[in-house]
C-alpha cells in the first residue's frame, strides 16, 4: 500500500487529494511543523535526505518532490485517468504544468515569504518579486481563459499546480487574476478534495 509523510499546512495535501481523486487506498504518516519554526520536524530526514514533505513510499520505492509522486502515481495507479495519453501534445503541456509549478511557479511566491520576514530590508527586492508573482500568475490566469481546468478537464496538471495558486490567493494577490480565483474554488469543491481534507487535518495557508 502507498504510504504518504504528511505535513500539515504544506505541498502534501495535494497528494492525499490526488490519491481520493483516484480512489487508491493509501496509508498516512502524519508529521506536525514545529511550533516555533513552523519547519518539518527532523523525524521526516530518516525518511528522506531532505526531510521535507511530501515523501511517498510504495513498496520497496521512495519517492520525494510533489511532481514527481504526482507523475507516478496518475502512471502506475491512475488506470489512464487524469493525465492526456502519452504521446499527444496535450501529454508534452500536462507534463509542462507538472514541472513548471515548483520550477518557475512557485519561486516569486516562496521568496516574497521569505523576504517578509526581513522587514524593511527587503524593500530593494519587492517590486521585481512583486512583479514577478503578477507575471506568473497572469501566465496560469490566461491559461485558464474560457475553460474551467488547466487543460480542459480535471487532471494531475490541477492537482500540482493547485498550490500556486492557493498559496497566491493566502498572499492576497489573486484580486487581478480572476480565472485563477474561480479555479482555486472549484478545486476546492471537489468531494475528493473535501475528502483528503477529512483525512489531512486542518489545511490553512493564510
Amino acid at each position: 500500500m502507498i504510504v504518504i509523510h504528511h505535513l500539515n499546512n504544506s505541498r502534501s495535501q495535494r497528494i492525499l487529494w490526488l490519491l481520493e481523486e483516484l480512489g487508491v487506498p493509501y496509508e498516512i504518516k502524519f508529521h506536525q511543523r514545529d511550533a516555533t519554526t513552523n519547519l518539518a520536524p527532523p523525524e521526516l530526514k530518516a525518511v528522506h535526505p531532505l526531510g521535507k514533505s511530501p515523501v511517498m513510499q510504495d513498496g520497496d520505492l521512495t519517492i520525494a518532490e510533489s511532481g514527481a509522486i504526482v507523475d507516478y502515481i496518475i502512471r502506475k495507479h491512475g488506470g489512464g485517468r487524469l493525465a492526456p495519453k502519452p504521446g499527444t501534445k496535450a501529454h508534452e503541456q500536462y507534463l509542462e504544468w507538472l514541472h513548471y509549478a515548483e520550477g518557475s511557479g512557485m519561486l516569486p511566491l516562496m521568496l516574497n515569504l521569505y523576504t517578509t520576514r526581513l522587514g524593511e530590508a527587503a524593500e530593494p527586492l519587492k517590486p521585481r518579486i512583486d512583479s514577478e508573482i503578477d507575471n506568473h500568475l497572469g501566465y496560469v490566469n490566461g491559461a485558464l481563459a474560457g475553460q474551467d481546468y488547466l487543460l480542459g478537464d480535471f487532471g494531475g496538471a490541477d492537482v500540482q499546480m493547485s498550490f500556486v495558486g492557493e498559496v497566491g490567493r493566502a498572499f492576497g494577490r489573486l484580486g487581478s487574476h480572476p480565472n485563477v480565483a474561480a479555479w482555486v474554488e472549484r478545486l476546492h469543491a471537489r468531494p475528493a478534495f473535501k475528502a483528503s481534507l477529512e483525512k489531512g487535518g486542518a489545511y490553512n495557508l493564510a
